[in-house]
This record gives C-alpha cells, sequence and structure tokens, in this order.
C-alpha cells in the first residue's frame, strides 16, 4: 500500500480549524490587500472586506456543522443513508423520507447539502452519496493498489501529459507542490488513465484530482471520486480526445444563457463575445482554476448530490450577480476581467448558491439532457468538418 500518512497530516489540518482571520490595525485603516491561507492550504490576497466576508462565512460553517453533529448524535453517524429521517432539534425539521435512490424524495437532505457540508465530514458523505463508496465495492479490496502497481514505469501520451503538467497544479501550494504531492497526484492521474483509456488525461484533471486529494481521507479515496464523476455525475466525452461533451456544454451553456438572461445574452452577442472563453474552464476544472477553494468545494458539495445541472447553475449566477456591469462593457476584454475579478473574490459561497438557484430559477436534469441531445449533432458535425481540414493540411504537408 502506498504510504500517505503525511499527506493526510497536512490536508485535514486545515480542516476542523475554522480560524478567525485577523488583519493588522493599519490593513484594516487602509483597506489594503492582505494575505492569508484558506483552510486547504491555498495562499489567498484579499482586501480587508474580503476577510470580513470569510470569517462571516466561516462561522456559518461552524453553526450548520452544529446542525450535522446533532443529526451524528441522534441519528447515527451515517443518517444520510437512512431510509427515514425525523425531526431533531433547534427547530429543523427532517421529516422527508430519504432514500438514496429517489431524489425526490429527498429535499431535506438536499437543503442542508446547499448550506454546505461541515469540512470534517464532507469525505464521508461525498464518498457515500456520490456513489463512489458503490463503485468501489464492486471491484476487489485491492484494485487500486493493483492497478499502481501495474501500471509503474509505463510510458503513454498520456502519462508524458501527467509528467508535464504535475509542477503546473497548484504551484507554491505547500503540499500539492512538493514530491510527496507530485508523486500522489500523479499516481491517481496514471492510475485513471489506464482504467478508461477512452479519457485516458485532459488537462483540467489535474486540478479537479489535487482538490479531491486534499479533501478526502486517502489517494485511493480521492481516486474513486474522480471515476464516479467522470463516469457518473458529468456528460459523457467531457475529457475525451475530441471534447465533445464539453463542446456540447458550452452550446447548452449558451442557450441557457439566451433563455435566463437574455439581456446579458444580447449585449454579449453585439459584442460577438463567446462564453466558451470563460466557461470552458469553469466546466472542465469544475470550477477549481476559478472560484476561491472553499468557495469551489461548497459547489462540489452540490454536484456530487444532484449532479451536473449545478455547473450550469454556477455559472449562469456568475453572469447574473454582474449583470448591470457587464451591460455597460464596450470590449470583450472587459467582460473577461469583470468574470475573472468576480470569481476571483467569490468568498461567499451562500451569495453564489443563492443566485444559482433561487435566481436562476428551475433546471431539471431532463430538460438539460434534451438540451444536450439537441446540440449533439452540431457538435459532432463541426468536429468531423474540423478533422477533415486539419488531414487535408497534413496531406497537403506530406505532399
Amino acid at each position: 500500500m502506498y504510504h500517505t500518512h503525511s499527506k493526510r497530516e497536512f490536508s485535514i489540518g486545515f480542516q476542523p480549524q475554522m480560524q478567525i482571520l485577523r488583519p493588522s490595525i493599519h490593513s484594516r485603516r487602509a483597506n489594503l490587500m492582505v494575505k492569508f491561507q484558506d483552510l486547504y492550504g491555498f495562499a489567498v490576497e484579499g482586501n480587508v472586506d474580503d476577510v470580513n466576508i470569510l470569517n462571516e462565512v466561516r462561522e456559518k460553517v461552524r453553526q450548520q456543522g452544529r446542525v450535522w453533529w446533532a443529526l451524528e448524535a441522534s441519528k447515527g453517524a451515517n443518517w444520510y443513508l437512512l431510509p427515514h429521517v425525523s425531526s431533531i432539534t433547534e427547530g429543523i425539521a427532517l421529516k422527508s423520507s430519504l432514500k438514496l435512490s429517489t431524489l425526490t424524495n429527498a429535499i431535506t437532505l438536499k437543503r442542508l447539502i446547499r448550506k454546505g457540508i461541515p469540512p470534517v465530514l464532507r469525505p464521508k458523505v461525498w464518498f457515500s452519496l456520490s456513489g463512489a463508496a458503490k463503485k468501489k465495492s464492486t471491484v476487489p479490496e485491492s484494485y487500486y493498489n493493483d492497478l499502481t502497481k501495474a501500471v509503474e514505469g509505463k510510458v503513454t501520451a498520456a502519462t508524458k501529459q501527467i509528467d508535464h503538467d504535475l509542477p503546473r497544479t497548484f504551484p507554491g501550494h505547500p503540499w500539492l507542490d512538493t514530491q510527496e504531492g507530485h508523486a500522489t497526484l500523479r499516481r491517481v492521474l496514471v492510475g485513471y488513465s489506464f482504467r478508461d483509456s477512452d479519457v485516458g488525461y485532459c488537462q483540467g484533471l489535474n486540478y479537479v484530482a489535487a482538490l479531491l486529494l486534499l479533501v478526502m481521507k486517502t489517494e485511493e479515496d480521492a481516486f474513486w471520486m474522480l471515476a464516479v464523476l467522470l463516469e457518473n455525475v458529468l456528460v459523457n466525452d467531457c475529457y475525451t480526445n475530441n471534447l465533445s461533451g464539453c463542446h456540447v456544454e458550452q452550446r447548452v451553456f449558451q442557450d441557457l444563457l439566451v433563455k435566463k438572461c437574455p439581456r446579458i445574452a444580447a449585449h454579449l452577442e453585439e459584442l460577438e463575445f463567446d462564453v466558451s472563453l470563460v466557461a470552458t474552464e469553469w466546466f472542465l476544472c469544475l470550477f477549481s482554476k476559478s472560484l476561491p477553494s472553499e468557495t469551489t468545494l461548497r459547489v462540489w458539495d452540490v454536484l456530487f448530490y444532484e449532479g451536473a445541472k449545478v455547473l450550469f447553475h454556477v455559472a449562469l449566477a456568475i453572469f447574473k450577480m454582474k449583470e448591470e456591469e457587464l451591460l455597460l462593457t464596450h470590449h470583450v476584454g472587459d467582460v473577461i476581467n469583470i468574470l475573472q475579478k468576480t470569481t476571483h473574490h467569490l468568498f461567499d459561497p451562500d451569495e453564489l448558491l443563492t443566485v444559482a438557484f433561487d435566481k436562476i430559477g428551475s433546471m431539471t436534469t431532463n430538460t438539460i439532457s434534451k438540451e444536450r441531445k439537441k446540440q449533439e449533432p452540431a457538435v459532432m458535425a463541426e468536429l468531423d468538418q474540423r478533422l477533415r481540414r486539419l488531414n487535408s493540411v497534413k496531406m497537403d504537408d506530406d505532399k
């Protein structure tokens, strides 16, 4: 078994210690930019207002943690897997019938998850509710160990790209950007590239897997979370060679932007702004490169329970939150700057998720699936045409 004990000591060290951030008096008076480390070890830069927001968010996390701990004490460690959950203390009524196979009967659990899973409980809740535990149970216990040993030393196009991307994955992080961090991340990514040769490896997965390693209890659990994410949670072909699934998602998102935010969509069309300029990274990296880590993981709390439709809710919310500013833009670069600044300083996940689910409106998985089917033929035709052009150029070069 590969040893990842020191990694776990590092990664969980940030989770239960919800320290209050205290900028200096000089910084507070001048509203200067301050640097600090978030719960998962990432260096963050923000002004004093950002720090105040983070402190408020951490207090909410503590309060939400008390709700979950009350459920743990009252209903048992795995209360969220029980077929029935009744009421608990403090006026929080949990009377829904919770059947893991039926999302419609889990309204109360859905609300709790949208308010955030306490960081210390996140690994086991994710592992159970996402389907990762079930997926792992279908193979021999030694599966991951055997896989990593079997592929050790093998060289493929995927392993070469992984090796190239390792030092570029969250550089400067105190564990990920170390020899041990690189080796652990490499084993997870290389292992999965052999598990699913159709996906192999795609840039973007390095950021997703790295964040999973910081959250999950073990390297092996991070591997299974990556597997359930790619095989069950996200749309097919998102990370295959031609990224056809990702292209479909971009077209679906464009259509949803027209329906949900028509003023923004019309203005961006006038500017000839292609939403894929920002949304491709959002969807491939699942916001891990764009949002602060603590906000990203709140999005992932919901993603692992409600599915890929959450990505559309969040992406639309980012545009919606800056609607008035975006309507005043005159250049494509201005749009990009507003969206990047917004995402990098979105320290309040409750603000983001409130807009995502309350102001954007309902979007069912079935509705989005229909949108995908509608967009697939055009995407495949476009990719086929692109491939023909490339082959034609190659033939000309070979002459």
